[in-house]
């Protein structure tokens, strides 16, 4: 089992169709973006090789490979709006393992270090994110690999016909370390 990163500098008609399949999996969908009620949980988001470009304008982007297929996507943005702790030099991170085969495999931990790696190359002391709270696994991970919590948005995204809050978590490199 080969798992192998490639960062993303020129978008495919194929990848935007694999990458819609994702977004639109309804496996996947509850987990990997908010919603604020049913009727937005259910609906149908397409991503265009135009809108996937100009992502890349303020997204890293690295594709997640197992063996020679494509099973996961996963990117940081430096200093977003939507931080929850505005500190400057934060990168915003993101993973999918898009196909479920590529779950369960400890694929998303190698795929973190690595990330957390590219992160640190560009110089970045401090990474944030958001999980949701019905996603367990996902907290785990993070936790397993340093991440602590600083905060929950609640009521944040709508799932089994309730309202979940998003809990925000950080992690430190170097110097400024807490």
């Amino acid at each position: 089992m080969n798992t192998y990163f490639i960062k993303l500098t020129e978008p495919t008609q194929t990848l935007v169709d694999v990458l819609n399949r994702w977004e639109n999996d309804p496996t996947l969908i509850p987990m990997t973006r908010p919603n604020q009620n049913k009727s937005e949980l259910e609906r149908e988001r397409i991503i265009t090789l135009d809108s996937l470009t100009q992502r890349l304008e303020s997204h890293h982007i690295y594709l997640i490979y197992l063996d020679e297929k494509l099973i996961g996507e996963m990117n940081y943005m430096v200093d977003p709006s939507h931080l929850y702790k505005k500190e400057q030099g934060t990168a915003w991170i993101g993973i999918t393992i898009g196909e479920s085969e590529g779950r369960g495999k400890r694929i998303g931990y190698v795929a973190l270090q690595y990330l957390e790696e590219q992160i640190k190359k560009q110089g970045l002391k401090r990474i944030e994110l958001g999980v949701f709270e019905f996603n367990i696994n996902a907290q785990k991970l993070y936790q397993k690999l340093d991440y602590k919590e600083i905060g929950r948005i609640e009521d944040f995204t709508y799932w089994q016909n309730k309202l979940w809050s998003d809990i925000r978590m950080e992690k430190y490199f170097g110097d400024n370390y807490n």
